[in-house]
């Protein structure tokens, strides 16, 4: 093992002085010319994460994954001791064109063997990156280097295949996207999106990979809402939005103000005859799917909608108090346990305030409490917001929350003048009312 290890090195000395791509290497051509508009495609944004940079060697565009034991923030107040490439979860994204050539070096400092499976991809069977049935498992301390050239375009993954319970479960996971070498329409925005679920239970740092349907964090690129990342784009803009889940569980992703079409699968386009409008697009585990919309102006959430996926540390297994009436509990437990607060008789709304006031468990986030321009967003997990604005000088930059034009805010009405303004307007034996008034909101 020793003199393999110094192979090893040597190999990689080599690889990383003789052309091969170290972390930090400067981009390739095509890819510098990302800021002079020159790119063939609109490069993708991967909010919250990255794209991994690439050199051009001899014809072949080539790139450096390191898998390793990283720390990982799921939003502020919380990190856990995760498993990515490159120092994050989900790894960086792979972006490259249809009909390149790639060469990918892969670096394995886990504490076991690994390899990477090219999920969706068409290739060679040796490449396809399956532990014991392609090739042999990547030792720790050892690079191996996979090889072979783009034959499609399309969302696709890269992920362990390797104790896959574990690693995946830890997020050893990533977006591959290949771009059209002839587009057939221009798009103006592209941000892809990573779903997982994770264990984290309350006080603990490391995720357990051994709960199969018991999860606690859902998340948007290894983040949870407040600590994820807005979608930035400017009225009019045509996006695309790429969802990838390697996941244990069906997620609805719903998109709100906007109607959208599905267009791709990770198994390629979806024919514009076949393309079907949604709001809602049904994501299962080992599925990516693209959608592309107009956008219109507005903060519009983004998120699951199963109903406890867009919450945080979530426990399953604690009574239900709604409804139930907890007059004196509270003064008889504080005597036993001071700080002690009832909570959930009238719902979890109150929880958010609490968060604000309340210390909870070691490296654990409330299960919601996001604030927005009009209070507490009962919101956490797998849940952000797509800003859409007029006027934009800038996408790297949040444009703070939307201004909404006068009258179009919903707000409180005095019922009794209310209806006795709208009886009034109404003349006999008409069927139509008159001016229907506006809430206190305009």
């Amino acid at each position: 093992m020793l003199m393999s290890r110094r192979v090893t090195a040597l190999i990689m000395m080599a690889v990383l002085l003789g052309g091969g791509l170290a972390p930090s290497a400067v981009h390739g051509d095509e890819q510098n010319d990302a800021g002079r508009g020159k790119l063939p495609y609109t490069p993708v944004v991967t909010p919250n994460g990255s794209t991994l940079p690439w050199r051009m060697v001899d014809g072949v565009k080539e790139f450096h994954l390191t898998v390793e034991e990283i720390d990982h923030e799921f939003a502020p107040g919380m990190v856990v001791k995760a498993w990515g490439y490159n120092g994050q979860t989900p790894g960086p994204t792979i972006e490259a064109v249809e009909g390149d050539r790639v060469r990918i070096y892969v670096t394995n400092n886990l504490p076991e063997s690994t390899v990477i499976h090219w999920h969706g991809m068409l290739l060679p069977s040796g490449m396809d990156g399956v532990q014991g049935l392609t090739q042999k498992g990547i030792p720790p301390g050892e690079t191996y280097v996979y090889a072979f050239p783009l034959r499609q375009h399309g969302t696709l993954m890269y992920h362990s295949h390797g104790d896959e319970m574990v690693q995946i479960g830890l997020g050893a996971m990533g977006a591959f996207i290949i771009h059209p070498r002839n587009p057939v329409r221009k798009i103006d925005r592209d941000f892809v999106l990573f779903l997982n679920e994770w264990a984290v239970h309350p006080g603990t740092a490391r995720p357990n990979p051994n709960v199969m349907t018991d999860f606690d964090l859902f998340t948007f690129n290894s983040r949870v809402f407040p600590g994820t990342a807005p979608l930035v784009v400017r009225t009019g803009d045509r996006v695309r939005i790429r969802i990838c889940s390697v996941s244990q569980d069906v997620h609805p992703i719903h998109l709100h103000g906007h109607s959208f079409k599905v267009v791709g699968t990770d198994g390629g386009d979806i024919p514009p005859a076949a393309q079907w409008p949604e709001t809602s697009v049904l994501v299962a585990p080992g599925q990516t799917r693209d959608f592309e919309f107009i956008a219109a102006p507005g903060d519009w959430a983004l998120h699951c909608h199963k109903r406890h996926h867009p919450m945080n540390a979530m426990g399953h297994d604690i009574p239900n108090v709604v409804g139930v009436s907890q007059d004196g509990l509270e003064q008889r437990i504080q005597a036993l346990l001071p700080g002690y607060m009832a909570m959930g008789e009238r719902g979890m709304e109150e929880h958010a305030e609490h968060g604000a006031h309340m210390e909870g468990p070691r490296n654990t986030l409330p299960m919601m409490g996001g604030d927005g321009p009009f209070g507490k967003i009962g919101m956490g997990g797998m849940f952000t917001v797509l800003k859409v604005r007029d006027q934009l000088t800038t996408y790297d930059e949040d444009p703070g929350w939307y201004e909404n034009p006068p009258g179009t805010v919903s707000g409180r009405v005095d019922l009794p003048n209310y209806w006795r303004s709208q009886a009034q307007d109404v003349a006999p034996g008409s069927s139509s009312g008159g001016d229907t008034g506006q809430p206190d909101g305009r």
